[in-house]
């Protein structure tokens, strides 16, 4: 195929050649958002040790959500009023300069204000990068390389453990205590990244729009949701019917409200102009989105806790062995986009994966302690799968459903509810897991209490050398059940025991899980039924920017 058979595919001017070297720069600096986040969340234990501040943890996560989380539809606004390009190399820039103060943090506080600074970056590299594909590329053809995208959030799942155990078990590495360079790696991958964007990304310019920026709305925006994202975090914690929970409510609820009004009396200059929801393609395309984050977030994050905690895996070890989660999850986004760019359809896409999806998460259901690994990894590439080939549809379908103009506003919601979507279901199902361990484990012990060998492991536990076996038996020789309530604040204890004492907490922590995809399962059904309901629109043959030209030329031709 020449050069210029392959421009012409490509209305918006961009070769074969120059749309890869682009799609590097867009995937690194999506790698690095999507990276972070799991090399930080293996390593965040060692590193609240290393800064004496392990009951201040979750704050760290916390922030850099909020922060994540708000920025997001302003850079979708933003780029749409002054372009993509400047608003993408800021969003660079502040994750690295965030990286590197992250790298020089000596307590838990200023770590957990760092990350804060470090999610206002991050909130622009997915959505701004899924934006500017969709600039360059048609819906039809930006199928076949969306499925890139996907690959970095499926690699990342699998580097970030490794990695984070890498950094997190050396005391230093090169003369620099090992776990900054959870966050030091960031600057070479981020700079390269930079300079990759400043020297191939060439977009037309965007006359610059006389709309004011929705200021307000943002800022009431942040009321809204900070105080839900902070509930979702801690919620467990405070309890959710504490005063704390219950204020954060309200604080949301208003805030919400008050964001809804603002939205509608600024219009086409609001933040998420809610105009876009008279779309019904696009309104129930957010509502997908929120319950798909929700059992995507949600189920994947269970994955790991049962290879670790109930298989004994290590976080480098439980990475590799979601291995087939990401092999079903890139071979559906590409199986799909290449469908998709061929055929120019995609409603079957998001029906095969929202049924994979909840098939995969059902299967997980039964899996128990004495589950056959490879088995268990076959439920995990149906899932895997299913998502490959929902995720990607969802994006296109959502940046199709509106006009060429509001692609970053439109993109960025996605992104947004997704995002939303994710957070809650991650607090909803991990409170679900923690509130059913007490209860099972308790009826695991004491049905072993039953068993002869396992009331020789006591006796014997008792007199151990081990402190694990010798304090969880001298307890259960007391007759306290309770004993074992200390894997709720520290579940590795299940590692350090004996394999006969360890064995009825497994069987609770596998039940208890088994609870909790059944609950997952059934989230990703509501996302089948909904799917069902979602009308097809057909795909633009061109990419946004050659849309807007296009649309130019039109307004020009009346004027006339």
């Amino acid at each position: 195929m020449t050069a210029q058979e392959t421009v012409e595919e490509s209305p918006a001017g961009f070769t074969h050649r120059q749309i890869l070297t682009i799609l590097s720069g867009l995937m690194l600096g999506m790698l690095m958002a999507a990276l972070d986040q799991t090399i930080v969340s293996t390593a965040i234990r060692t590193i609240a040790d290393e800064l004496n501040g392990y009951s201040l943890q979750a704050w760290v996560t916390t922030a850099y959500l909020i922060t994540a989380t708000l920025a997001t539809p302003l850079y979708g606004k933003l780029s749409d009023m002054y372009g993509r390009k400047p608003f993408f190399m800021a969003a660079i820039t502040i994750f690295v300069v965030g990286s590197l103060l992250c790298t020089v943090a000596n307590s838990m506080y200023m770590l957990a204000a760092f990350r804060a600074f470090q999610g206002a970056g991050a909130g622009g590299l997915m959505s701004l990068a899924l934006t500017i594909l969709g600039d360059i590329l048609g819906p039809r053809e930006r199928a076949k390389y969306q499925g890139y995208f996907l690959a970095v959030f499926g690699t990342s799942s699998v580097i970030g453990p490794v990695l984070g155990g890498l950094f997190a078990g050396q005391s230093t590495i090169l003369g620099i205590s090992g776990w900054r360079w959870v966050f030091l790696v960031n600057i070479p991958i981020g700079l390269f990244a930079l300079v990759v964007v400043y020297r191939v990304l060439h977009l037309p310019k965007v006359q610059k729009s006389r709309v004011r920026v929705d200021w307000w709305g943002a800022l009431v925006l942040a009321i809204g949701i900070v105080p839900i994202l902070i509930v979702a975090e801690q919620g467990r914690e405070w309890g959710w019917g504490s005063g704390r929970a219950i204020l954060c409510y309200v604080i949301g609820v208003v805030g919400v409200l008050g964001f809804i009004g603002i939205e509608a009396k600024l219009k086409d200059a609001a933040l998420i102009p809610l105009r876009m929801f008279k779309n019904t393609t696009f309104a129930l395309g957010v509502v997908i989105s929120i319950v798909v984050g929700a059992a995507m977030f949600g189920g994947i994050s269970l994955v790991p806790q049962y290879l670790q905690v109930v298989r004994g895996a290590s976080p480098t070890m439980a990475g590799l062995q979601m291995l087939p989660l990401v092999l079903g999850l890139m071979s559906g986004s590409i199986v799909s986009g290449q469908l998709i760019s061929r055929t120019g359809r995609y409603r079957a896409f998001p029906l095969i994966g929202a049924t994979m999806l909840t098939l995969g998460l059902f299967l997980l259901h039964f899996v128990a302690v004495d589950t056959p690994l490879l088995l268990t990894m076959l439920f995990m590439l149906i899932t895997g799968f299913g998502l490959g080939n929902l995720m990607q549809p969802l994006t296109l379908a959502l940046q199709n459903a509106l006009p060429p103009k509001d692609m970053g506003v439109s993109t960025a919601a996605a992104t947004f509810f997704r995002q939303i979507g994710g957070t809650l279901g991650v607090a909803v199902f991990l409170s679900i897991l923690f509130s059913q361990l007490t209860p099972n484990i308790g009826n695991e012990l004491q049905s072993a209490a039953k068993d002869p060998v396992f009331q020789q492991a006591v006796a014997l536990g008792v007199h151990s050398s081990n402190p694990a076996d010798a304090a969880l038996a001298t307890g259960l020789a007391n007759h306290d059940v309770s004993a074992a309530g200390s894997v709720l604040s520290d579940s590795s204890v299940i590692q350090k025991l004996s394999p006969a004492l360890a064995h009825p907490l497994k069987v609770g922590f596998a039940d208890s899980m088994s609870t909790v995809f059944l609950a997952v399962t059934a989230i990703a059904l509501i996302a089948l039924v909904l799917v069902l309901f979602w009308k097809e629109v057909p795909l633009r043959l061109s990419g946004g920017i050659a849309s807007r030209a296009n649309d130019d030329a039109a307004e020009a031709e009346k004027s006339r």
